[in-house]
């Protein structure tokens, strides 16, 4: 049975009990300036963490927000940033719909900070996309090609802050979405986790999920995962030529954009199914907030 924890009411009638699952996920979110609302708390129950990360620590709450106890001003900045992303998340909508319009498009999801409402003034919009098998790169091309005729304010590389500005930073093609085991943990399973569809073909969120189940190890109320059969989509003429003309273009584009970047890359993954572009390891930081 878990050790139980207390969160100060400020009723001034005493205190509830909190589970170490529980006061771990305020711990946890906390490092992201984001209080827990008691729902959110349930969501957000953690599976596996390191127990050793919540010693001496204690809860406090304001307004039916849960914090670590001396960081009430996140409360605050939470309801803020709230307002704020409700903005950026009108921008991510009109572009993904743009981009949807293309025949290799499966997913355009939120991540990151937006996901969670929780993106500040200044951050950019990040996105993922999944497409379909074999037309990765011949449909990242194609994108970038319609944000450009569509004046749509992209991520310039080198500059740390660009303030609504899209971030495509997440490429799968649909043949290759699990995780690999390397790159998994307790923060790569909360960014699966809070990812938000805003285009979903065929039930691509729900196959995505559930190729990455093993993010309920940690999170294990995060999502609902279940078994989805996989069938084959009639395609209409245009996706069909899409497809056709997609495996001779397929290898052209993914060279094209290799040779582009290959001098810059440091960490990132880019192979011919899948284009991560993340130069932080931010896994390794919270994890070793966590452990210290």
């Amino acid at each position: 049975m878990q050790n139980l924890y207390t969160i100060s009411t400020g009723s001034g009638v005493g205190e509830e009990k909190l589970t170490e699952a529980e006061i771990f996920s305020v711990l946890y979110h906390n490092f992201f300036d984001y209080p827990l609302s008691f729902s959110e708390m349930i969501r957000w129950r953690a599976g596996k963490f390191p127990k050793k990360s919540i010693d001496g620590v204690r809860v406090s709450n304001k307004n039916g927000y849960a914090y670590i106890e001396g960081k009430e001003g996140i409360v605050f900045k939470r309801m803020l940033r709230k307002r704020i992303s409700a903005k950026k998340l009108e921008i991510a909508k009109g572009a993904s719909k743009i981009l949807s319009f293309l025949p290799g498009v499966k997913m355009i999801a939120v991540t990151g900070s937006l996901a969670m409402g929780n993106a500040s003034d200044e951050s950019d919009i990040d996105l993922m996309v999944i497409t379909k098998s074999g037309s990765l790169w011949t449909t990242r091309a194609f994108a970038y090609l319609l944000i450009c005729l569509f004046g749509i304010k992209k991520r310039t590389p080198n500059k740390n802050y660009q303030k609504d500005a899209l971030c495509l930073n997440m490429w799968l093609d649909e043949s290759d979405l699990v995780w690999q085991k390397k790159d998994r943990n307790i923060y790569t399973a909360h960014e699966i986790g809070q990812i938000l569809p805003l285009i979903n073909e065929d039930k691509t969120y729900e196959k995505f999920l559930y190729e990455n189940r093993w993010i309920l190890k940690f999170w294990p109320n995060a999502v609902r995962v279940q078994s989805i059969e996989y069938k084959v989509q009639s395609e209409n003429f245009l996706s069909t030529m899409y497809h056709v003309l997609g495996t001779l273009w397929e290898p052209i584009f993914f060279w094209l954009q290799y040779q582009h970047m290959r001098s810059k890359i440091t960490r990132e993954v880019v192979t011919p199914t899948r284009a991560l572009f993340h130069p932080q390891d931010w896994g390794r930081v919270v994890i070793g907030r966590l452990t210290t």
